[in-house]
């Protein structure tokens, strides 16, 4: 792809980030070409159908949560550098209406094109949990699936309540992962 190319294709998915995050997954295309400063044939050159423009930018926030979950891997506080990406990514769930359900869906759908950056993420997040559990900080019962389903529960909840309350579930969240949290919670079968 030539340098100029790039250049567009990149400024569109980070343009439609914010409009997306403005006005939900939904939002107007001819907006978000106005707002890149192209015309809406270059936006539709390069993303030919709105669902190739969404699983973009979902799939550059996917990624985004990925190297950051890889980086809190050295944190000196593996409980707390798994509290802040927690705080990440529910902030990030909370921006974009409809995400939460997009994401967990592709998580289990190996057909979906954003299936390959969820499992990326997930995996990410899984390591940054294992280190927080082997330091003693987060209980042993959680699982990376309980992490990513409260996360998007989290984020689903922002779309639709003041901040102030997905702040709180969020710190209700983190908490009862302690590893000083009471007790376990029995797996289902």
């Amino acid at each position: 792809m030539r340098v100029d190319a790039r250049r567009n294709r990149d400024n569109l998915v980070a343009v439609a980030r914010t409009v997306m995050a403005e006005e939900g997954l939904d939002a107007s295309l001819r907006d978000v070409a106005r707002r890149a400063g192209v015309g809406i044939a270059t936006l539709y050159r390069h993303f030919p159908t709105r669902d190739a423009l969404v699983q973009a930018v979902l799939s550059d926030r996917l990624n985004a949560l990925a190297d950051a979950a890889d980086e809190s891997l050295a944190a000196p506080s593996p409980g707390e550098a798994l509290a802040g990406w927690l705080h990440r990514f529910a902030a990030g769930s909370g921006a974009f209406h409809g995400l939460p359900g997009s994401v967990l869906a592709a998580l289990h759908d190996s057909r979906s094109e954003l299936h390959g950056s969820c499992v990326a993420m997930n995996e990410s997040a899984s390591r940054l949990l294992q280190r927080a559990q082997e330091a003693g900080e987060v209980r042993p019962d959680v699982d990376a699936e309980d992490l990513f389903t409260a996360a998007a529960a989290i984020g689903w909840a922002a779309q639709y309540s003041a901040t102030e309350r997905a702040e709180r579930i969020l710190t209700l969240l983190t908490n009862g992962m302690r590893a000083e949290a009471p007790e376990t919670v029995g797996r289902r079968a």
